[in-house]
């Protein structure tokens, strides 16, 4: 019988452990796409406790939280002490059994401070002191745990509006870990309220220094801060959407659309698509522009829970997968891009599962061997699918359709600094995955010394080290 998250965990053959230990293991970690907090880093903030660097912000856990009968006032309450938030979560953890929350909390325990107990009631106070105990010594703060984990480089995630301050002083720092800002501009074509539109874009022509009054300005003004991203090192963008947008529209019309949400007034449903398929385009012209690559997540239904919404706000545990029809839109929306010869390298994120094969079959059609390898990408598992089998789900329709050995592999999407085992867990599923097909004869056995450091290696590391030139 297997032992549970011992040194082997999830490597079911002899092969597969040859393939994680002799190569994925030891490779470091470009993490390329997170949603740390950068003043964390500039100041290499100490957590006060486990609870603090555990549970704050991580709507995985109060999501199972919830449904294990949890009070909201643990999960996200001002009047619970950390102990007793950690308590319920402790109180949770043996109900998550084949949830991947189970397994993430087990590995970060065990990769990050040498817990190999099993998380439950009986032992939440050993582990939350001897946690929050190491928690105090300085390599384990911020900057120490990334440095335990082997990271080289992470890219957050970053509005043109916010001033790269701690970034910048990371680079002066000379820290070893490269902290890249990554371009995520979707509030600049956020048009559905008119009134918070108007104050974004007055912000931004504050902080570009570019009086705007048409949609001409918006454009000069965002060329400005993509240019001050630029040379802060971003190299990539990202956009999270429902949907592809790809309507037809005309100079004319998007300049009168921009007038009319500017002026405070609210737009149809088809002003809405027309505008934002515009900003899509203008964004992705100028990424093409400076060679970064483009991020597209796609396929969420945000804040579904409105009386929590109002009550919490964003990114608190109440999304969920969405169903759209994205093919055609998708398809046309880089065909716009492409037919000028303006499509950037770019990475397709989707949500539903049911969309791997159509993602998988999409890059195909716009590969270019000018780029390298893989210029476009089908995205590493994401969100509710960065889990085992949301993972083999998503290797397994890049193999068949596509090339997984050019595939530029993991990252934490993630606020957390103990998600790096994130990393560790996909290279263990993807050693397991191949190590099988070499076990049962559908890869040749003599060619594992290649497998390994070309593929492996390569789909953990060197690709991503390629493809982004950091």
């Amino acid at each position: 019988m297997k032992q549970f998250n011992d040194d082997n965990f999830l490597l079911q053959t002899p092969t597969a452990e040859r393939l994680y230990h002799d190569h994925a293991a030891k490779m470091p970690i470009i993490d390329y796409h997170c949603h740390l907090i950068p003043g964390y880093v500039a100041e290499n903030h100490r957590f006060d406790n486990l609870s603090k660097i555990w549970l704050e912000g991580d709507h995985y856990k109060w999501r199972a939280m919830r449904t294990n009968g949890v009070d909201e006032k643990y999960c996200t309450g001002k009047d619970t002490t950390d102990w007793e938030k950690f308590e319920k979560w402790a109180e949770t953890v043996p109900y998550t059994m084949r949830n991947p929350l189970y397994h993430w909390t087990h590995l970060e325990l065990k990769t990050a401070f040498g817990v190999t107990k099993l998380l439950n009631p009986s032992t939440a106070r050993e582990i939350y002191d001897h946690c929050t105990a190491l928690l105090q010594k300085p390599e384990f703060h911020a900057r120490g745990l990334m440095q335990h984990y082997n990271v080289e480089a992470v890219c957050t995630t970053d509005d043109p509006i916010d001033s790269l301050e701690h970034h910048i002083k990371v680079r002066e720092d000379g820290f070893a870990t490269k902290m890249l800002p990554t371009w995520r501009p979707d509030k600049a074509m956020a048009v559905e309220s008119p009134a918070d539109f108007r104050a974004y874009i007055d912000r931004l022509s504050e902080v570009s220094g570019v009086a705007i009054s048409k949609f001409a300005d918006v454009i000069e003004a965002l060329r400005v801060r993509h240019k001050f991203f630029e040379s802060v090192g971003c190299r990539l963008s990202d956009h999270g959407i429902e949907e592809f947008y790809a309507e037809d529209y005309t100079q004319h019309e998007i300049d009168a659309i921009f007038n009319k949400v500017y002026g405070g007034q609210a737009l149809t449903h088809a002003e809405v698509l027309k505008y934002k398929t515009a900003m899509m385009v203008e964004f992705a012209v100028m990424d093409w522009e400076t060679g970064w690559t483009q991020q597209f997540h796609y396929g969420t239904i945000r804040n579904n829970n409105s009386r929590m919404f109002r009550q919490l706000g964003a990114d608190t545990g109440f999304d969920s997968i969405g169903d759209f029809t994205v093919g055609k839109s998708m398809a046309k929306f880089f065909d716009l891009l492409d037919r000028d010869d303006k499509l950037t390298k770019t990475i397709i994120y989707n949500l539903n599962p049911r969309d791997n094969e159509l993602v998988a079959t999409m890059i195909g059609n716009f590969q270019d061997g000018r780029y390298g390898a893989g210029k476009i990408q089908f995205g590493s598992g994401w969100w509710f699918l960065d889990q085992k089998d949301g993972m083999e789900k998503q290797m397994n329709a890049l193999s068949t359709l596509g090339l997984l050995s050019r595939f530029v592999g993991m990252l934490t999407d993630s606020r957390s600094f103990l998600s790096y085992p994130r990393h560790e867990y996909f290279r263990r599923t993807l050693c397991n995955l191949v190590g099988n097909d070499i076990e049962n004869g559908l890869l040749p056995a003599s060619e594992i010394d290649f497998i390994g450091k070309e593929i492996i290696e390569g789909i953990c590391y060197k690709n991503a080290k390629n493809f982004f030139k950091f």
